[in-house]
């Protein structure tokens, strides 16, 4: 039970008591979540109050609602030696229509064939699907043509976060741990509920300092981390207020403390930003000259400045870095039954990163990849909650998980492959990635082996039910991570994503 009576206010409430449950004959169950005989979850604070977060929001609607099939309005077949011009004209002429009462303005339907694209496709509007008929290697073919590294597809909007002057309130808990989704401010009388906020918690020396970020042992290029930079910025929607407490729709993915400067909140405007862009039923392909080629199509699908879009039933084929790039912009994107198959690129930094989400409350679920290098990752800075779930690697080149410079807040649920995935102090790499992340989980996972540390202040990682080696990772003498159940079959839930999602749903908290 909760040590501390004020954490009653702020531990999630997907917390549902159930006694007398227990877990089928060779199942076992984590200390830190456990499955209730009705299909809820009970979860096991910490001595701080910290719990794992509910993953259960992200993606399309925060997984409330399926992705739809929008109807069609306008189909296209290739041309002979350049197609781009034709789906870039029709894209802009559905960008001005008026979009219908669900906030699709249609799907444009490219036929069979294959579609040489010497540029970059752009996708600037709201409620526009591009679809193809399969995407099989004799069904929808869009081959990036040329020697320029670029994305294939690019969907973005414009502008930028920005915050609502005179609406910054401080949270006045002294700790807020990690899990929580209520919290208490110095005023709440400017909100209510349905208002978007962000949940802001500054960087700071001190909290530098604590990590030692800032004595990373330096080479040519090493960039000791600054405060300013490690500014985070959370976004949430308000489900409640009553008196000063603020209740939000996720939890927070890593502590506020005091002694690190707290938190904040406020309202802000993102004027701009994309909604309802889907990429489907395609199959993308690069041309290049041999296997280390660098000067050729980069990345196949990229968004970024959008919220609630997806990317589903994708296949990439000898791009240089990715099939799907999330920028930090890019939220409540679903990417769904895709591939990244056989990069072609020098095997380096900064390549190969088959399916990269820099964005926040964001789903890659049953996906697949080759010859990859950083296959299912994150980047800097990366605000969570994110999840990828039940995701394949093979012929790996390097490690999955969350790459460098403080991600926080991702689960890695169900990923299988014939690498590593390390949650790690990663030093000097880079110029300086220091800690990767907190507040990372991996649940049920299959590796060669793994890494998971801790950091040394402000936080946790996670491995649960591993099936693979521990090694000790790059560098020796980091706090371990929260490690349980290695090589041990039968973790009970399976999947921590689906059972948070079907346990929020049966709670009424999701439609």
């Amino acid at each position: 039970m909760i040590k501390h009576p004020r954490q009653l206010l702020v531990v999630s409430t997907a917390i549902v008591l159930a006694a007398g449950f227990q877990p089928p004959a060779g199942k076992w169950e984590s200390k830190f979540v456990t499955l209730n005989a009705n299909g809820t979850l009970q979860y096991h604070p910490d001595e701080k109050g910290n719990i794992l977060p509910d993953f259960s929001r992200v993606g399309y609607y925060q997984g409330d609602q399926p992705i739809p099939t929008v109807p069609v309005v306008k189909t296209i077949s290739a041309g002979e030696d350049n197609s781009q011009a034709i789906i870039q004209d029709a894209i802009d002429e559905l960008s001005k229509k008026a979009p219908d009462n669900n906030g699709f303005r249609g799907t444009i339907l490219l036929k069979k064939g294959v579609y040489k694209i010497p540029g970059t496709i752009r996708i600037a509007a709201s409620g526009i699907i591009l679809r193809g008929e399969g995407d099989g290697e004799n069904e929808t073919k869009l081959i990036a043509t040329g020697n320029t590294q670029r994305s294939l597809i690019m969907v973005s909007g414009t502008g930028n976060i920005e915050e609502q002057p005179g609406t910054r309130v401080a949270i006045t808990d002294a700790y807020v741990p990690t899990g929580a989704t209520s919290f208490q401010v110095e005023s709440a009388a400017n909100f209510k509920t349905g208002d978007k906020v962000i949940l802001f918690r500054p960087g700071t020396e001190a909290w530098i300092k604590d990590l030692k970020m800032d004595v990373i042992d330096a080479r040519d290029g090493t960039k000791q981390w600054q405060p300013k930079e490690y500014d985070l910025r959370y976004e949430r929607i308000i489900t409640k207020v009553q008196g000063n407490t603020i209740t939000l729709d996720n939890p927070v993915v890593m502590s506020l403390e005091k002694q690190y400067g707290g938190g904040f909140i406020y309202k802000y405007n993102f004027n701009g930003r994309l909604s309802k862009v889907g990429i489907e039923q395609l199959r993308c392909e690069s041309t290049y000259d041999k296997d280390t080629s660098e000067d050729h199509g980069w990345t196949a699908i990229q968004f970024n400045r959008i919220e609630n879009g997806w990317v589903r039933n994708v296949t990439s084929r000898y791009f240089g870095y990715a099939c799907v790039h999330l920028n930090d912009l890019a939220k409540w994107i679903t990417v769904t039954d895709s591939r990244c198959l056989d990069a072609k690129s020098q095997i380096t930094g900064g390549r190969r990163y088959s399916f990269n989400n820099d964005g926040q409350q964001n789903l890659v679920m049953n996906c697949q990849t080759t010859e990859g290098r950083h296959d299912y990752v994150t980047g800097a800075r990366v605000c969570g909650p994110n999840v990828f779930y039940n995701c394949t690697a093979k012929q790996t080149h390097a490690d999955i998980g969350p790459h460098h410079r403080w991600a926080s807040g991702t689960l890695y649920d169900n990923i299988v492959t014939d690498g590593e995935i390390n949650i790690q102090d990663r030093g000097n790499w880079g110029s300086g990635h220091g800690w990767s992340g907190v507040t990372q989980i991996l649940w049920n996972c299959t590796a060669k082996r793994a890494a998971v540390q801790s950091p040394w202040a402000d936080g946790k990682n996670y491995c649960i039910g591993l099936k693979g080696d521990k090694y000790d990772g790059r560098l020796k003498g980091r706090p371990d991570g929260e490690w349980e159940g290695q090589k041990k079959d039968g973790l009970e839930p399976g999947s921590l994503y689906i059972t948070q999602l079907r346990a929020r749903k049966a709670m009424g908290n999701g439609k």
